[in-house]
């Protein structure tokens, strides 16, 4: 816990740093040194015979294991008259089994040194856990009995369904919040895709027969991974692996089919979606971008360092250093099973909403028609593969990173072959990605925030004006 609290000062001051206008370094400094890829762990694969695929990294040393199960089906397969459901499930997947309650399984954990962790995303939804090495059977139990035995207690459920229900109320009088949600759906329309959350609506409607439905088409091994990571003998593991996960069941009904490739780029447009009252305008740009198995996905993800994901990017730069339009704009890159998305984003002063839209644009076409400096190219290339690097000290990250690979349909060697191909791409690959992702008109635009103020501001560019979804 130390550890990251450290990390999250030294990221805090580096922001700071960052922030303040750019020095030359002292000509006496010597050049930069070669750059050392991350290294794709050790992976040892099997699967069990009913299906469930195992990734085994053995790691001596630190007496601590991370686990994390991932299974297919996330918020993009939740069904239509229940959006968000997922949510639901993973609020109360751990509130009781056949033979433990709520209150027993965090104890158990507990006692074996760590606690539960579920997260649902678009494509998929994960178990984790960390645990000490020497208490590794009883909490390999604990969560066998959970994936495969979860019940779904009726008033752990009410309780749940009654917290999630003031949580989106007050997600949703958070500009951030309606714009994410009115931009999925501006750039997914009717694709399972555009689901970010539940609406008040589905909680209501949601049951405990639903949960338990989706619970027992999802939570199936011949669709889901287990990855551990940690100081364990791959052996000795995968013969508890096998006792404790080797009975569940893959269940009776067909594997739902993986969703078409969603390419389809969305109406320039800006959709606004009203605040009245508001005295700031988010802005929201965004668009469809490549898979993380497309050719140019990482030269795609140094043109957007180099645009918008980075202190020192050309965004940033512009409109929060030079000109103090607002105090953290950025750019972000998506990736799901079947579509990516970037995204722009800025929340700005009333008065300067034309004008950071006007830079906003310029950055994104200078993006597609300016090739990058040799500084831009190096800093970049140093943020990606350093970030990865940091990030995946930890075991946890790791496994999270190696269950994330396998729902996206990538092998493990992904981890050390992505920091060799952002090394090796050129000026000429970036400018590529720039022309192909970054024209500003390939980019729907919502903005949340007073209605005549946005209607003023934007009408000099004349770009149509729609109301958000």
């Amino acid at each position: 816990m130390r550890s990251w609290v450290a990390l999250g000062f030294v990221c805090m001051f580096s922001a700071g740093v960052c922030a303040q206008k750019e020095q030359p370094l002292p000509k006496e400094l010597p050049a930069y040194g070669p750059e050392v890829p991350l290294r794709s762990p050790k992976v040892e694969t099997a699967k069990l015979e009913n299906g469930l695929t195992v990734w085994l990294v053995s790691t001596p040393g630190l007496p601590k294991i991370a686990i994390a199960v991932a299974v297919r089906g996330g918020l993009a397969a939740d069904p239509k008259d229940l959006p968000g459901i997922s949510e639901l499930l993973s609020k109360t997947i751990d509130q009781g089994t056949k033979s433990r309650t709520a209150r027993e399984i965090a104890e158990q954990l507990q006692a074996a040194g760590g606690d539960l962790s579920v997260d649902k995303g678009k494509d998929s939804m994960t178990v984790s856990t960390s645990l000490l090495s020497s208490k590794v059977e009883p909490a390999l139990m604990v969560l066998a009995d959970v994936l495969q035995n979860a019940t779904f207690p009726d008033a752990e459920v009410s309780l749940a369904r009654r917290n999630l229900s003031d949580t989106l109320r007050e997600e949703e009088s958070m500009p951030s919040f309606l714009a994410g949600r009115a931009m999925a759906k501006v750039l997914f329309g009717d694709n399972t895709y555009a689901v970010t959350s539940p609406t008040q609506q589905s909680i209501e409607a949601t049951t405990v027969g639903d949960l338990r439905k989706v619970y027992g088409e999802r939570f199936r091994p011949d669709q889901a991974v287990l990855v551990a990571v940690g100081d364990f003998q791959t052996e000795q593991m995968l013969g508890l692996l096998k006792g404790k996960f080797g009975g569940w069941k893959a269940g009776t009904g067909p594997v739902a089919a993986a969703p078409a490739r969603f390419d389809r780029l969305p109406k320039h447009v800006v959709y606004l979606v009203q605040r009245p009252g508001s005295v700031q305008t988010t802005l929201r740009l965004g668009t469809i971008g490549p898979l993380r198995s497309d050719p140019d996905f990482a030269a795609t993800q140094l043109a957007n360092a180099i645009y918008g994901s980075t202190f020192s990017s050309r965004l940033v730069s512009n409109i929060r250093e030079d000109k103090g339009y607002t105090y953290s704009p950025g750019a972000s890159q998506s990736t799901y099973r079947c579509s990516g998305v970037l995204m722009t984003r800025a929340d700005v002063r009333n008065e300067v909403t034309g004008a950071s839209f006007n830079e906003i644009t310029y950055e994104l076409n200078r993006m597609a028609t300016t090739s990058p400096t040799e500084e831009e190219l190096t800093k970049a290339k140093r943020f990606l593969v350093g970030t990865e690097a940091i990030r995946l000290q930890a075991r946890a990250s790791v496994a999270g990173e190696l269950s994330r690979l396998w729902i996206l349909g990538l092998p493990p060697e992904e981890i050390g072959e992505y920091g060799k191909r952002v090394g090796a791409m050129t000026s000429a690959d970036v400018d590529g990605a720039g022309r192909k992702y970054f024209p500003a008109t390939r980019t729907a635009v919502v903005a949340v925030g007073e209605e005549k103020v946005i209607r003023e501001a934007l009408a000099p560019f004349g770009v149509t004006v729609e109301a958000g979804p």
